[in-house]
């Protein structure tokens, strides 16, 4: 082991203004693993750490550390191995350079070990993934826990037509599996998210669902594309299937969609029934707010679809029976968002539809 870090470092560097300390750090960490005095490296991806974790091993000797706005990079090395930790909100990635395989295990393990803030599991809660495209680390994928109601809890929200068809939904296990795509349309407010999240919890012991941020750039780019089909699931391997949520995404599945999407349709296509769906157990949940006349025929055809539901708002029935009261409500009934607003006391729900959803909140 060297004695100084200028000597630890066998790399030389070209920088310019535009470099920050933490780019420096990120390019010194290669130097051994590039002349290969360490040429083995184990990494890994943590999304919740403990504010206290120093992610280094026992005697382990900094050699650089560099703090930006949004991001901390810190350099270590110990007897033949070489470590980089680089840290942003909770999330870190620990890489380790060794002499061998099987030291740059052990010290990743090390380093990693009881790091990881787990919260306090709650019944309520379900754990649901959030994948999007990093400027810094390309496609990535967190967790989070969600609070979800049990459908027996929320199927007052929705009206008897799409309740009787979410009995079905929630109900169902991978025995069941007919078609890849879940399709849930309708106007904005009518709880289609809310939706989701309740199908979230019902599934969780077979199904790890995961919400695409960035739909639009999903199907346009091949390599995220491949990430998220390949997933980044613990369970797979046992078996476990995927859900895939993409909200609001008209301008993928409308009639016109293969003029103005180019491929885009194509490749979701491929990826519900397609080669590249094949031998995955990946299922695709579409949210949308167009009518069901209006989307493409390739995506409602008889097969396709595992559910198709068109999600409405309550009727005034329905809306006096959830509110306790007539006040506020037009004849025509409520979206949920509506209900929750007349609930608050935040506004009337008999608004024109195309403002209803200023109040929308999770009710999308």
């Amino acid at each position: 082991m060297s004695s100084t870090p200028e000597s630890a470092l066998p790399i030389r560097l070209t920088v310019d203004d535009g470099d920050s300390p933490s780019d420096v750090v990120d390019a010194l960490f290669l130097g051994r693993f590039a002349t290969g005095e360490q040429p083995y490296s184990h990494s890994s991806s943590l999304d919740r750490v403990k504010a206290d974790a120093t992610l280094l091993p026992p005697a382990a000797t900094v050699l650089r550390a560099a703090r930006d706005d949004d991001r901390s990079a810190t350099l270590a090395e110990g007897d033949g191995w070489t470590l980089l930790v680089s840290r942003w909100n909770r999330g870190a990635d620990v890489t380790v350079t060794a002499t061998s395989a099987e030291l740059a295990r052990e010290i990743l393990g090390r380093a990693t070990d009881g790091v990881r803030d787990e919260p306090e599991p709650q019944p309520e809660n379900v754990t649901m993934g959030f994948w999007y495209v990093s400027p810094r680390r390309g496609p990535y994928r967190t967790t989070r826990q969600i609070a979800a109601g049990a459908w027996d809890e929320v199927r007052s929200n929705y009206t008897a037509p799409v309740a009787d068809a979410m009995d079905r939904l929630m109900k169902i296990t991978p025995d069941d599996i007919a078609g890849r795509l879940l399709l849930l349309h309708g106007p904005p407010g009518t709880g289609k998210t809310s939706a989701l999240r309740t199908l979230a919890r019902s599934w969780r012991d077979w199904c790890q669902v995961d919400c695409v941020l960035d739909p639009e750039r999903l199907f346009n780019d091949v390599g995220y594309l491949m990430d998220i089909a390949i997933g980044e699931d613990e369970g797979t391997a046992k078996g476990r299937w995927r859900l895939l949520l993409l909200e609001d995404c008209d301008e993928l599945i409308r009639g016109e969609a293969k003029h103005t999407a180019g491929q885009a349709l194509s490749r979701l296509l491929n990826l519900t029934d397609g080669l590249l769906g094949q031998g995955r157990n990946v299922l695709v949940g579409v949210t949308t707010n167009e009518d069901l006349e209006r989307l493409h025929p390739a995506v409602v055809r008889p097969g396709r679809c595992l559910a198709r539901i068109e999600v409405g708002p309550l009727t005034r029935e329905e809306a006096v029976g959830w509110l306790g009261t007539e006040e506020g409500l037009g004849r025509e009934g409520a979206t949920l968002a509506e209900l929750y607003a007349l609930r608050r006391g935040s506004g009337p729900a008999s608004v024109p539809r195309q403002d209803s959803g200023a109040d929308a909140g999770l009710y999308l």
